[in-house]
Parts: C-alpha cells; sequence; structure tokens
C-alpha cells in the first residue's frame, strides 16, 4: 500500500518523455529532467540533481547493457574517463558535505551552473557537425597523445555532473569524437553512455547521503523513463534528425535561460 501510495502520475509521464528522447537523440537525461523538476514541478536544485543523477545512472545501465551486448564500449577509453571523473566527482561530494552550507545561495549557484550548461549543450547540439568537420581538417591524436586530454576531460565532466547533474551527453561526446576521430560514432556514444553509469551512480549516491534524493520521485522517473528508452532506441532511426537536434537545442535553451533568471 505505501509503495502504491508514492505512485505518481504526472511523474511518471515526465521519466517517459524523458526517456523517449533520450533513447531518440543519445542526449543525456541530466539536461532534460533536471530543468524539467525544477521548472515545471518545483523541486529544490540540489534535490532535483541528486534524484536525477541516481534517475541517469538506472536509465543508462539499461543502455549501456544494449551497447556492451553489440561491442560498442570501448573499455580503455572508459576507464581513462573514469581515472579523472571519479576521484573528481568524490572530491566535490566531499566540498558539497564539508564546506558548503546547504541553502539558498548554494541553490542559486546550483541554478546557474545549471542554466550555463544547458545553453552550452544547446550549441553543441546544434554545431557538433560543425566541431567534428573542423576537427577532421587537424591531424588526428594517437591513442597515447589523447590519454592526459581523455582523463582531464573525465575530471571537468566528474565535478559538472556533480554540482549539476549535466555535462556528458552532447558537451562530453563532441569532445571524445574529437579526440577519437577514428573510432565510429557507435561506439563513441556507447563508451560515453558506459561512463555516465559508475560517474552518476557514485555522485548520486553521495547525494543520497547528503539527503538530498527523493526516493518516491525517483520510483515514479524510473517507472517511465525505463519503457521509454527502450521504445526511443528502437525508432532513432527512423527519427528525424533534422528536425529533432534544433528542437531539442531550442527547449534546452529557454530552460537554460529561465534558470539563469530564477
Amino acid at each position: 500500500m505505501d509503495l502504491l501510495a508514492q505512485l505518481n502520475f504526472a511523474h511518471a509521464v515526465a521519466g517517459l518523455l524523458v526517456g523517449l528522447l533520450v533513447g531518440l537523440t543519445g542526449v543525456g537525461g541530466g539536461s532534460l529532467m533536471t530543468p524539467l523538476l525544477v521548472l515545471v514541478f518545483g523541486v529544490s536544485p540540489q534535490t532535483a540533481v541528486g534524484t536525477d543523477l541516481l534517475f541517469a545512472a538506472t536509465t543508462k545501465a539499461v543502455g549501456m547493457g544494449v551497447h556492451h551486448g553489440r561491442s560498442t564500449v570501448d573499455w580503455k577509453i572508459m576507464r581513462r574517463l573514469a581515472t579523472g571523473s571519479l576521484p573528481a566527482a568524490a572530491l566535490t561530494l566531499v566540498a558539497l558535505n564539508t564546506f558548503i552550507h546547504i541553502g539558498a545561495n548554494t541553490n542559486r549557484t546550483i541554478l546557474g551552473v545549471l542554466g550555463s550548461l544547458l545553453i552550452l549543450t544547446a550549441i553543441g547540439i546544434l554545431f557538433q557537425r560543425k566541431l567534428l568537420a573542423y576537427g577532421a581538417t587537424h591531424h588526428p591524436l594517437d591513442a597515447d597523445q589523447a590519454f592526459v586530454p581523455t582523463v582531464v576531460l573525465g575530471a571537468v565532466l566528474g565535478v559538472l555532473v556533480t554540482i549539476s547533474s549535466v555535462g556528458a551527453g552532447a558537451i562530453g561526446v563532441t569532445i571524445l569524437l574529437m579526440l577519437y576521430r577514428r573510432l565510429p560514432v557507435a561506439r563513441i556514444v556507447g563508451t560515453d553512455i558506459a561512463h555516465a553509469v559508475p560517474l552518476a551512480l557514485l555522485a548520486g549516491a553521495g547525494h543520497w547521503f547528503i539527503g538530498s534524493v527523493d526516493g518516491g520521485l525517483l520510483l515514479n522517473l524510473l517507472l517511465g523513463s525505463i519503457p521509454g528508452v527502450i521504445v526511443g532506441s528502437h525508432m532513432s532511426s527512423r527519427a528525424p534528425d533534422g528536425l529533432l537536434r534544433p528542437a531539442l537545442a531550442a527547449v534546452l535553451t529557454i530552460s537554460g535561460a529561465r534558470l539563469l533568471m530564477q
């Protein structure tokens, strides 16, 4: 009875819609779900971030299983990213729990970081192909030369994801595509999804310890998102990319601007 009492249709529908978009576009749930929780459902920024991290970890674990089965995960690159991201996430959690008082100022900081990253993600979505075309005119790095930039990218993502739940998605994939241009896009996307699972799990567990995760909300979101991401993944090959990407970028830009004005 307690479980049934926690079911919320609106939250489940939100999870379903975000899951569909993640499956269709490959953009992470953080850039979609966190602003939705804050702007539509009135969830506090810190609780939205903490809940979304565990939401993303669970949803992307499903995607990781699919990519692993298709051998589209480069575990060497994934380990490089994790070498930078996991320690960075742990240190950020320590800072949040030890040195930073959680209050109105912290929530405003989270909103500012989140809004800025949403706009940056929108730019990454719109100009990803142009950035890749630019990168293709330059001599690609070999595997050894890409080691340090990959670890640094992981560290930056670790901090950003822990604070805002946004960072991997379009931004991380675009940079990885420029660093490892010899790899197929599907392998880069699979690697990014695989890396997001332990990162989001660690950051989400830290937020749970701090007390900024709503378990009931998380359950409702997952009830919608897991079937949504499966359906979206099957539809992705038939989706009009030229329409979806500009529409998604517009939504993220508007959401980012609204969060910056909060």
